[in-house]
């Protein structure tokens, strides 16, 4: 069966040009194409936190710390989406849960002697896992695996990089391999469906069809709307 998991060119295309939306401050057409991509890729951080701060400055504060919450829900480090989450807080007159959020920020951004702080390490991690996507979308992925590794070198806590290290694996032909890191990230965030779904395809190109099956039929029992888990599990049932 062929994966599914790597962004479409519609979907690169939005993520391009949400990003240059959100650099550039344009708030309406930012919002507009990082939501369409949240529709189908709903499990990257900085798409989130984009999207948060965009939603922010068009004065809508429940629906960007939603969107920043999210962020912190899949990548719990990411010092960015914190300080953003904090002035939308401060904003609204919520200045308990400002200052609790920005001292959570200001302790993991804390440098440590010999190394680089939180911020920069993020930047970092975030722009090796671009390359990382180059390289996979023009299928060098022996150089995607390397970058995406590089980029979780800088910040091992970004689960949405270890989630695309896995599909980059598995695609590479390294399967048990990409087993492990799917089981990781669902170790840390077991509700990320996507890496469920992902790891249900890995055990049956393992061979192992009975734990994938068992593992799409978990994932439809907590998202009966998971129409590729529902796909898989159609497919599969009928070959055994």
């Amino acid at each position: 069966m062929r994966d599914t998991a790597a962004m479409n060119p519609a979907e690169r295309r939005a993520y391009a040009i949400g990003r240059e939306h959100f650099e550039r401050g344009d708030t309406d057409e930012g919002i507009a194409q990082l939501s369409e991509l949240l529709r189908t890729r709903k499990e990257f951080a900085d798409v989130h936190y984009m999207l948060g701060v965009l939603l922010e400055r068009n004065n809508d504060s429940a629906a960007a710390a939603h969107s920043l919450r999210e962020a912190l829900r899949i990548n719990p480090g990411y010092t960015e989406a914190m300080l953003a989450l904090a002035n939308v807080y401060e904003l609204a007159g919520d200045f308990e849960r400002s200052r609790e959020i920005a001292e959570r920020a200001r302790k993991v951004a804390s440098p440590v002697a010999g190394t680089l702080d939180a911020t920069t390490r993020g930047k970092l991690a975030n722009l090796q896992a671009e390359l990382g996507d180059a390289y996979s979308e023009a299928g060098d992925l022996r150089e995607a695996v390397e970058a995406y590794r590089k980029a979780l070198d800088q910040c091992p806590t970004f689960h949405d990089i270890r989630f695309r290290l896995g599909v980059a694996l598995r695609e590479a032909g390294q399967p048990a391999r990409a087993l492990a890191e799917f089981s990781r990230v669902l170790r840390a965030n077991p509700n990320l469906t996507e890496a469920a779904v992902q790891r249900g395809l890995t055990l049956y190109t393992l061979g192992r069809a009975d734990e994938a099956l068992a593992e799409w039929q978990a994932v439809l029992a907590r998202d009966p709307d998971r129409k590729d888990a529902a796909m898989y599990l159609r497919l599969v049932a009928k070959r055994s």
